[in-house]
């Protein structure tokens, strides 16, 4: 039995996994590792609603702003690297926690991931030129129609995810959420799984004033000075296209918010789904955090 534990907290966007990552992070006198596939990205600031200045401030943060937009990051990618983090980290403590609500980077980190087939890469540009040309929804179409468990699981307006679906399809015969092992890999750590949420009208609410306030913040400002990268999967993201699609007078920016508010909210219910099926998650309402220190406590005499 390993005595070092990683604390994992998951849940909904908008939830508040950020102020109970940093409250315990300072309880335990330990660094937090960020599992959000948006706030990897440098150039991505209030979109992607990362800690503020005071809060990174608070606690060491890894994997945020650790990568630009400009390269693919998988979660591969991201397996290794958080790996080679937290050993660092566990030389220090015997405590780390890992917060964010991307399930397949989470997984990545505690489950480890299959050996992945090697992809006709003829298929992948023709994917990605056919992105570029008809747009997201001819791609969406597709996945749901040859793979749709991969399809209900992930960002559905995050075009390298879809793209990555179909094209393993494609090149393989095989939907991609078949080769999602639930066989998990040794770990040289012990998890605690901590969940946030609460009822759902609060959570709606929750996400309808982040959105407001990613705009007075000045989002569409954000947006358009990217826009040299418009066509980057890192970009075509809820919270960016809608913007995009505004900037490109498409629609009116009223409807932009609409549809950043619309398509979050169904986000969220999508990492709900997620992590809903993880039985071994302990679910919190957000603003919990002596019960959530007290329940990591006995869990780690328990273990150990």
């Amino acid at each position: 039995m390993s005595s070092k534990t990683l604390i994992s907290i998951v849940g909904p966007t908008a939830i508040g996994k950020t102020a109970l990552a940093i409250e315990l992070a300072q309880h335990f006198g330990t660094e937090i590792l960020s599992a959000d596939s948006r706030q990897f990205f440098s150039e991505m600031e209030i979109g992607t609603a990362k800690p503020n200045e005071l809060e990174l401030a608070a606690v060491k943060h890894h994997f945020i702003n650790s990568h630009s937009v400009e390269h693919l990051f998988s979660t591969g990618d991201f397996e290794i690297q958080a790996l080679a983090v937290l050993k660092e980290i566990f030389e220090k403590n015997d405590i780390a926690v890992l917060v964010g609500g991307s399930g397949l980077y989470v997984n990545a980190l505690l489950n480890g991931l299959d050996e992945m087939p090697e992809i006709d890469l003829s298929i992948r540009d023709k994917l990605n030129k056919q992105f570029v040309m008809e747009g997201i929804n001819v791609i969406q179409k597709q996945l749901a129609e040859c793979d749709p468990e991969y399809f209900a699981k992930v960002d559905q307006n995050n075009p390298q995810r879809m793209i990555r679906g179909l094209e393993v399809f494609l090149s393989t015969g095989r939907k991609l959420s078949s080769m999602l092992s639930s066989t998990k890999k040794e770990r040289p750590f012990e998890v605690i799984k901590i969940g946030l949420n609460t009822d759902r009208a609060i959570l709606y609410n929750r996400i309808n004033q982040r959105v407001d306030q990613m705009i007075n913040l000045g989002l569409v400002q954000e947006v358009k000075g990217l826009m040299q990268f418009k066509n980057h999967n890192a970009l075509n993201t809820v919270g960016y296209s809608e913007i995009f699609d505004y900037l490109d007078h498409k629609i009116s920016l009223n409807e932009a918010v609409m549809a950043i508010k619309q398509n979050t909210r169904r986000f969220a219910k999508r990492q709900l789904t997620w992590f809903r099926r993880d039985e071994e998650i302990n679910w919190f309402e957000p603003g919990n955090t002596n019960k959530v220190i007290a329940l990591i406590g006995e869990l780690i005499i328990k273990k150990g």
